[in-house]
C-alpha cells in the first residue's frame, strides 16, 4: 500500500506552520526527527496523572510512575527483538552509550591493544575511543571506505589482529546515509572473540532492527532521531557482556547496598541507571515506537526511498552540485555541496525560503577530510516528507544558483 503522507502530517502539529513567511520545510530529521502528536500526549498525561518518582515509592503515584516507566523498557525490548529486558539499559542518548562502553570495556585494555572503527563514525563513536586508548596505551585503527562512500570490507581482514579488542562501527552513516553490512563484521568479530559495538542511531527510525539476528554483543540508539524526546537514548547488550562490564557511575538506583565497608552493585539493567532517570522522556519514547509500529513499515522504508530517489534525479540536473555519498544502499539523507557557495550559506539562503536544512561537518570531520570538503550541506527525509517538499528542495537550490550566476 502506499502511504498516504498527508494524513500522517496531521499528527505532527510543528509541521504546519510559517518560518520567514513560507510554509515550513524540515529536511532535518537525521539531526533531530519530529514528534507526533502521541508522543506529546504521552508526556503530558505522565505529568499530569502519574507524577513521581520510580521504583521504592509507597505511594500510589510512584506505582503508576514505576509501571508507565518499566512498560516502556519491555516496548524497547520487543522493538529490537532483545532477549531479556534486562538488556535494555537507560542513557542520555547515543553518546554516552558510546562513552559508557569505552569506559567499561578499556578497563580491561593493555598498551597495544586494538580498537577498531571506520572513517565514516560520527564524532560519538571516535573520541570515546581516543580517549580510551591515551589512558590505556592502546591504539584505534580505521577502516576506509571508497570513493562512494562505503567500507572497504576487503581491508576489515587486514586490520583485525590478535590484539583487536573491539570493533564499534555506525549502522548507517549520518553524513552519506550509507547502510554498512554490519551483520557481515559483526560474523567476522564474533569468529575471533571480538567484541561488537553498532552505534545505531541513524538505523532504527528507517528500518526494522533485530538484535538476535545481528547477534551484536552491543546496539545503541537516541530516542530523539526515533520520533521521541531528546536527553534519552537506548543501549541494549546481550546479558553476559553487560554483567561482565564494571558501572559505569555511582549512585542511587545502581546499588543494592552501600556501607563504608564498601557497596555491592544492583542487578541488570538498574547496575548501570544511577540517579533519578528521565522518566517522562522514557513514557515518549514509548509512544514514539508505538506509534511507528502502528504504521506499516514496508510503506514507510518504499516512501523514503522514492523521496531519496527523486532528490538524487534533481541533484544530477543541477550543474556545479556534488553528491557527496554514492552507495548503493542508503537511507533517505543527501549531502552535497555546491560550486561557488559555503554550505552554511546555502543553509541560511535556504530558510529564507522556508526550508530547514543542516550545513558544517556533521560531527564526522575525519569524513570530510576523506572527501576533501570542509563541510557540506545535508538534506534528510522522514516519512512526514513529500515529494514535492524534495522539489522545492531543489527548486530553492537552483534559485540561489541563478542569484549567484
Amino acid at each position: 500500500m502506499a502511504l498516504n503522507v498527508n494524513v500522517l502530517r496531521e499528527e505532527f502539529p510543528i509541521l504546519h506552520q510559517e518560518v520567514n513567511n513560507k510554509p515550513l520545510i524540515y529536511l532535518d530529521s537525521a539531526a533531530s526527527s519530529q514528534k507526533p502528536r502521541a508522543v506529546m500526549q504521552a508526556m503530558d498525561h505522565y505529568y499530569e496523572t502519574a507524577n513521581a518518582n520510580v521504583h521504592r515509592g509507597a505511594h500510589t503515584l510512584g506505582d503508576r510512575a514505576t509501571q508507565s516507566y518499566e512498560a516502556v523498557r519491555d516496548t524497547v525490548a520487543t522493538f529490537i527483538n532483545a532477549k531479556s529486558r534486562q538488556e535494555i539499559i537507560w542513557t542520555k542518548g547515543t553518546t554516552e552509550a558510546m562513552n559508557l562502553l569505552a569506559s567499561g570495556l578499556s578497563q580491561s585494555w593493555q598498551a597495544g591493544d586494538e580498537v577498531i572503527v571506520s572513517r565514516m563514525e560520527h564524532h560519538a563513536n571516535i573520541v570515546p575511543w581516543q580517549m580510551a586508548a591515551e589512558r590505556t596505551g592502546a591504539i584505534v585503527k580505521v577502516l576506509e571506505i571508497n570513493d562512494k562512500g562505503e567500507l572497504r570490507m576487503e581491508q576489515l581482514d587486514e586490520l583485525i589482529s590478535e590484539r583487536t579488542k573491539v570493533i564499534a562501527i555506525g549502522h548507517v552513516s549520518n553524513v552519506l546515509g550509507t547502510i554498512n553490512p554490519v551483520k557481515e563484521i559483526i560474523a567476522k568479530a564474533k569468529a575471533k572473540g571480538i567484541v561488537t559495538i553498532i552505534d545505531g542511531a541513524q538505523a532504527v527510525p528507517h528500518f526494522k532492527v533485530d538484535v538476535q539476528d545481528l547477534d551484536c554483543d552491543f546496539y545503541a540508539f537516541s530516542s530523539h532521531k526515533l520520533f521521541g524526546p531528546t536527553g534519552l537514548g537506548v543501549l541494549y547488550g546481550k546479558q553476559a557482556r553487560l554483567e561482565a562490564l564494571p558501572p559505569y557511575q555511582g549512585g542511587g538506583e545502581m546499588i543494592e547496598r552501600v556501607s563504608f565497608e564498601g557497596t555491592t552493585f544492583n542487578k541488570l539493567p538498574y547496575k548501570f541507571e544511577a540517579g533519578t532517570p528521565a522518566i517522562a522522556e522514557v513514557v515518549g519514547l514509548g509512544a514514539a515506537i508505538k506509534y511507528l509500529e502502528s504504521q506499516d513499515r514496508s510503506a514507510i522504508e518504499a516512501h523514503e526511498q522514492a523521496l531519496l530517489k527523486r532528490a538524487e534525479e534533481l541533484a544530477a540536473d543541477i550543474p556545479g552540485l556534488r553528491v557527496i555519498g554514492e552507495a548503493s544502499n542508503k537511507v533517505p539523507v543527501l549531502s552535497f555541496v555546491m560550486d561557488g557557495l559555503h554550505p552554511s550559506d546555502l543553509g541560511t539562503l535556504l530558510d529564507q525560503q522556508g526550508i530547514g536544512i543542516r550545513t558544517g561537518h556533521h560531527c564526522a570531520m575525519p569524513l570530510m577530510e576523506a572527501f576533501k570538503v570542509p563541510g557540506t550541506a545535508r538534506a534528510s527525509f522522514a516519512f512526514y516528507n513529500t515529494l514535492e517538499e524534495v522539489e522545492a528542495l531543489f527548486a530553492g537550490l537552483a534559485k540561489i544558483q541563478r542569484m549567484f550566476t
